[in-house]
């Protein structure tokens, strides 16, 4: 398979060139990565005409990270749905009190039992939970524990089924970004090798062709686990340059790349593949968009590759080129922004 038949296939699968419904995006594509919500918005706004939150929810899923995904699909990714009961059995609860960030079972339990009561009752952002405790006989050490950098006891509740974080729009464009959390309706996790088959038929399906290290990259799972994964599937194989590359036929694509995508940071496109082996992404400008900090900023895709970033805030949209852009091309972006956003300015640097 030629290398730009492997671009549109995927440009085609991840929704790029016929927009789909928020829901189907968001559960095609195994989430959006949501450190930053306005960045999984904005995945959704590009690969959908009706942009919409409506029955999302965002939570820890793949790779340990946030992800903004449908409530209903929680079934796929949480292995445990308890109570607040049941913290102490959670991997976040593990993982802390292995380091000494975790209080003692018996007080972790009755700490997780008032905050669950407290979002009952409305009382549903970090800092107002934190309040909320002090005043119920919380100690300061309890505290440094209980709200730990690392999640602490939100990330312990919610990788246990039992609360997620809020999702809210402030207009069709922004997202509400207050970090509040609510109660989810009790469920059954889906058996694991099950919901690992139907994940990697997404997978295959939305962002294939894609190598096993691909696979194992975007997953963290082994490639080992993968090709056992594989015999479960109607995979078709593909030789992509010198590598084996793994599909599952969908709709042909029947339009070209478009020549300009504005992507999200974070974007599906290029945390779908390893960056090093990522064709959209040339390796001189790698750095430009997975930055030493962790940070994936937002693409300028231009005819099939990342030839710079953007950013916007309050209709201030600023655009950094990685090469030299040639002037129909950056009208080109320019008229794209303009799509996007209420521009009152825009800045290249």
């Amino acid at each position: 398979m030629e290398l730009e038949e492997v671009k549109l296939r995927r440009i085609q699968g991840q929704h790029l060139l016929n927009p789909v419904a928020s829901m189907h995006v968001a559960r095609d594509l195994c989430g959006l990565q949501a450190q930053f919500l306005r960045n999984a918005v904005h995945a959704l706004r590009i690969r959908t005409d009706t942009p919409s939150v409506a029955g999302l929810v965002k939570t820890w899923t793949l790779r340990g990270t946030v992800h903004l995904l449908p409530e209903s699909d929680l079934p796929l990714y949480i292995r445990h749905c308890g109570t607040a009961e049941d913290v102490c059995e959670s991997g976040w609860y593990q993982w802390t009190a292995g380091r000494g960030h975790a209080n003692p079972p018996a007080r972790e339990r009755e700490l997780a039992r008032r905050m669950a009561a407290a979002i009952a009752e409305g009382i549903d952002t970090r800092e107002a939970l934190r309040a909320h405790l002090r005043d119920q006989g919380m100690t300061e050490a309890e505290e440094e524990r209980a709200f730990n950098p690392w999640g602490g006891m939100i990330a312990e509740l919610a990788n246990i089924g039992v609360i997620a974080f809020q999702v809210d729009m402030v207009d069709e464009v922004h997202p509400d970004e207050t970090k509040r959390y609510r109660l989810l309706t009790p469920f059954t996790p889906v058996e694991e090798k099950r919901a690992r088959v139907e994940l990697l038929r997404r997978y295959l399906t939305h962002a294939g062709p894609v190598t096993l290290r691909d696979a194992a990259y975007f997953f963290h799972w082994t490639q080992a686990e993968i090709r056992t994964l594989l015999q479960e599937l109607p995979v078709e194989q593909a030789e992509c340059g010198k590598q084996a590359c793994y599909y599952i036929p969908a709709e042909e694509p029947t339009q070209e790349c478009p020549p300009v995508i504005l992507l999200a940071g974070f974007d599906p496109l290029m945390l779908s593949y390893r960056k090093e082996e990522n064709p959209f992404l040339p390796p001189e400008h790698l750095r430009g968009i997975f930055n030493l900090a962790g940070i994936v900023n937002p693409p300028i895709l231009l005819h099939g590759h990342a030839a710079g970033k953007w950013k916007e805030k309050d209709g201030k949209v600023e655009l950094t080129a990685f090469e030299t852009i040639q002037p129909k091309d950056k009208r080109l972006i320019e008229r794209e922004a303009e799509r996007l956003f209420d521009v009152k300015k825009i800045i290249w640097k």
